[in-house]
């Protein structure tokens, strides 16, 4: 696949976003959901903070306290029994997962779509029981008038997707929980199909099976249901071990366009495409044997999480799918893809 990676990767990098929390660092500002708003491009970045931790003997996580409206941190004792202290995003605790580090959103600017004016402050803060451990990975979509974005929400109480309107990003409107723990990496089709709203979405069960993608449906955006199996993860492939939705469809002739992600078992995470029908986008035209974008560089490798290339937004402009990407859990990076090749890759295609 022919990839052309901007020279400036990444366009984005922790240093140049100050901390919006005092006493805090930025570790991440990664899978931004985007879109095209007027004459500039607009990102909702992830900034992932953490506490500023002078002590390695310990473990620190943060957590936004809903009763005093302030954020609190849990400090832990490494090598403590039955505690997990192995992977740099959380703590595996007897009660269950904490994180190291807590992520908001934060609105970013540009004409060109490289160069990035970023606010000062979150457009998105945790503030409610079900984002006490962040907001992550949003994607945007834009109907009629509005844009709508959908956020995983993280808290005890599981991982939530909830939804938000704006008209101009100068304010959001939290419109509530759409999908319930766990179901994540939710991306809403940009139109209506057949007089209903799709989306796809990814629930996960301790129990059973693998992380695959499903489509849901809805007639006013907010009580989604009719779920449908889309499609699963292949063995001994890129996406063996689980898949989800990446950025919002793109509406081709052909077919509508979902960029996804997959990962391995090795937890490398790639992009990949699938083609599904106009009419029926719960069945599968054609499916990408390979990535189409792979952890290759130093600033995809090595990282908060290396090995990890993930996307919450794309635009589809000039016949190039023109993708923001998070590397290794810590920048913001920016490749396009000529759509030609892409249909090229799908015609080599296996479901």
């Amino acid at each position: 696949m022919k990839v052309y990676r901007c020279p400036q990767n990444p366009i984005i990098s922790p240093k140049d976003i100050p901390p919006y929390l005092e006493g805090y660092e930025v570790v991440g500002v990664f899978n931004a959901g985007v879109i095209r708003h007027g004459d500039e491009i607009v990102l909702l970045l992830r900034v992932a903070e953490r506490p500023v931790n002078d002590d390695p003997r310990f473990s620190l996580s943060p957590y936004f306290d809903v009763g005093n409206n302030s954020m609190g941190v849990q400090k832990l004792q490494k090598g403590l029994p039955g505690y997990n202290f192995s992977d740099s995003r959380g703590i595996g605790t007897p009660e269950g997962s904490l994180l190291t580090s807590i992520s908001y959103l934060r609105i970013g600017r540009s004409k060109d779509g490289v160069h990035f004016t970023i606010a000062d402050r979150p457009a998105l803060f945790p503030e409610n029981q079900y984002e006490i451990y962040g907001i992550e990975d949003c994607r945007i979509t834009k109907i009629d008038d509005t844009y709508y974005i959908n956020y995983s929400a993280v808290s005890n109480l599981g991982i939530t997707t909830c939804l938000a309107s704006t008209k101009d990003f100068s304010y959001i409107q939290r419109e509530g929980v759409i999908f319930h723990p766990d179901s994540k990496n939710i991306v809403i089709f940009p139109q209506k199909i057949n007089g209903k709203y799709y989306a796809l979405h990814r629930p996960s069960s301790p129990s059973f099976g693998k992380p695959s993608m499903w489509i849901a449906e809805s007639p006013d955006l907010l009580c989604w249901g009719n779920h449908r199996y889309v499609m699963g993860c292949r063995e001994g492939q890129w996406d063996e071990a689980r898949i989800g939705a990446s950025c919002v469809p793109i509406r081709l002739e052909e077919g509508w366009l979902e960029i996804y992600h997959g990962a391995d078992r090795s937890n490398q995470y790639c992009l990949g495409a699938v083609l599904l029908d106009l009419e029926q986008p719960w069945r599968v035209i054609s499916r990408g044997r390979l990535p189409l974008l792979k952890p290759e560089t130093d600033y995809e490798k090595e990282g908060f999480f290396g090995n990890v290339v993930f996307s919450c937004g794309s635009l589809y402009e000039n016949n190039k799918v023109k993708i923001y990407y998070g590397a290794a859990d810590t920048s913001t990076c920016y490749a396009e893809i000529e759509i030609a090749d892409i249909l090229e890759m799908l015609k080599e295609s296996e479901l």
